[in-house]
C-alpha cells in the first residue's frame, strides 16, 4: 500500500493514525508528509515469518508449489531464493537501512513478535511509552486463547465479544524439512546480527 495523505483517515484529537506499508517508496513518502512521524515495527524470527507467509498464501492458493521448492534457487547447492517475497521481507537489516535514510532510530520502535505473544502487556507498555501515552492497556486487558495460540483482548464492557486475531491468523504451519529450516537459519544469521547491531537489540532468533 502506498501511503497518501488524502487516503489516510482523519485523526481527531486524542487519536493516533496508523498504517502498514512495505513499499520501497514508503520512507520517502512518509517523510515528505510528516518527518516527525513515529514508526512502530513488529518483527519476528524471519524463518518463522517466512513459513507463516507461505501458510497464508497456501490457504488461498492450495495449488502453489511446496515451501521447499519456492525457498531455493538450487536445492542441491542449498542456494536460498532471496527474490521470493516470503524470504526477502525477513532480511530486516536491508529494509531498515532504507528507513534510516529518512528517519532517525529514535523515531522507530521495534516490537518483538515473540514477546508480543508471551508478554503482550509488557510489549504494549513499551509501545505506549514510545508514543508518549499513558499506560492504559495493561495485563488485565489480555487473556491467552489456547485455540489460536495467541493472546486476545478481553471483552470490553460495551462489546459482546472479546477481540481476537481473525481466522487467517494462527493457522497450523505445514511440516518443513528440518534441513530447509537449518539452511534458512544459516542464511538469515548474518542479516539478523546486522539487524541487532543496527537497532541495539538482541531478538535472540538464533
Amino acid at each position: 500500500l502506498l501511503l497518501h495523505r488524502n487516503v489516510m483517515p482523519k485523526t481527531l484529537d486524542g487519536q493516533i493514525t496508523m498504517a502498514t506499508n512495505t513499499s520501497n517508496e514508503a520512507p520517502r513518502r512518509i517523510h515528505s508528509m510528516a518527518k516527525d512521524t513515529k514508526l512502530i515495527v513488529v518483527v519476528r524470527n524471519p524463518v518463522t515469518r517466512a513459513i507463516s507467509d507461505y501458510t497464508q498464501t497456501l490457504s488461498k492458493k492450495p495449488e502453489i508449489p511446496t515451501f521447499e521448492v519456492l525457498a531455493f534457487k538450487n536445492r542441491t547447492l542449498g542456494l536460498i531464493d532471496a527474490s521470493w517475497s516470503a524470504i526477502r521481507i525477513g532480511i530486516y537489516a536491508l529494509h531498515l537501512e532504507n528507513w534510516l535514510q529518512y528517519f532517525p532510530l529514535s523515531q522507530i520502535h521495534f516490537v518483538s513478535g515473540e514477546r508480543l505473544i508471551t508478554d503482550p502487556a509488557g510489549e504494549m507498555a513499551k509501545v505506549q511509552d514510545f508514543l508518549g501515552l499513558k499506560r492504559i492497556v495493561t495485563e488485565k486487558h489480555f487473556y491467552f486463547n489456547k485455540t489460536k495460540g495467541f493472546p486476545c483482548l478481553k471483552k470490553p464492557e460495551d462489546s459482546s465479544a472479546p477481540r481476537c486475531l481473525g481466522k487467517s491468523k494462527g493457522r497450523t504451519h505445514p511440516r518443513i524439512d528440518p534441513d530447509v529450516i537449518h539452511r534458512l537459519r544459516k542464511f538469515y544469521k548474518p542479516f539478523n546480527v546486522m539487524f541487532y547491531q543496527m537497532t541495539g537489540q538482541d531478538f535472540q532468533w538464533e
